[in-house]
């Protein structure tokens, strides 16, 4: 059986990454929840640096606010985010949700944002395209609320450190973390987790021996 670590120990693994990485900045606390929304939906399956030139794009082209995006030719929001790849896909998913904001909640996420976290999430997921990742960064760092987003770094890297279920999918994988960490903490733990599995903890072949995490890690040396 997986040792599993306890509560200290996994605030310890935050405080050994901290400093170590360069935190991704795609997404900013406090931003706009619309354009949070709109990056985050263009960031799927993406790097990073196609989701900042996509969305640099469509923001030199169009004011990126539901009103606009709504309205405007699908065939021209594809233009702009097509180095994101699936663009098609995206490009549909942000007008769809533009129209529904619109239709349904007067072009504004303040009264989603407003409701409790879990009733927020299942409203902002019953609009096409929008998954519970997605809900989840505009959840937490868009309104502070206290939801943990689990993207594929975090899953690799919470799986392969013991703090959730080695076969759990999105759910039981984000309500594992949160019992882990503090919620002033699923911010960080959500960065730290991503430039970790990015930088060391890698899907194909990670960097165990020189892992700063390796004294921790259940799985060290035997993942390759």
């Amino acid at each position: 059986m997986r040792p599993i670590l306890t509560q200290p120990s996994a605030r310890t693994i935050l405080t050994t990454l901290e400093g170590m990485l360069d935190l991704p900045r795609l997404v900013k606390s406090g931003a706009d929840p619309y354009q949070t929304l709109v990056v985050t939906i263009i960031s799927q399956n993406t790097a990073d640096t196609n989701t900042e030139r996509a969305y640099k794009t469509l923001s030199e082209q169009f004011q990126i606010v539901p009103e606009v995006l709504a309205k405007t030719e699908i065939s021209q929001i594809e233009a702009c985010i097509r180095v994101a790849g699936l663009y098609q896909g995206k490009a549909k998913t942000i007008q769809t949700v533009s129209q529904t904001l619109l239709e349904k909640f007067n072009g504004k996420l303040d009264s989603i944002l407003t409701l409790p976290t879990q009733q927020a999430r299942e409203t902002l997921m019953a609009m096409p395209g929008v998954g519970p990742k997605t809900a989840d960064v505009v959840l937490l760092f868009s309104a502070g609320k206290p939801t943990l987003p689990v993207d594929t770094h975090v899953n690799r890297v919470s799986k392969r450190l013991g703090l959730a279920p080695a076969h759990g999918g999105y759910e039981a994988v984000r309500q594992s973390l949160q019992t882990f960490f503090e919620p002033n903490d699923y911010r960080l733990a959500h960065l730290l987790f991503i430039a970790h599995g990015r930088k060391t903890c890698k899907a194909q072949k990670p960097l165990c021996p020189t892992c700063p995490l390796n004294i921790y890690c259940p799985s060290n040396g035997s993942v390759t």
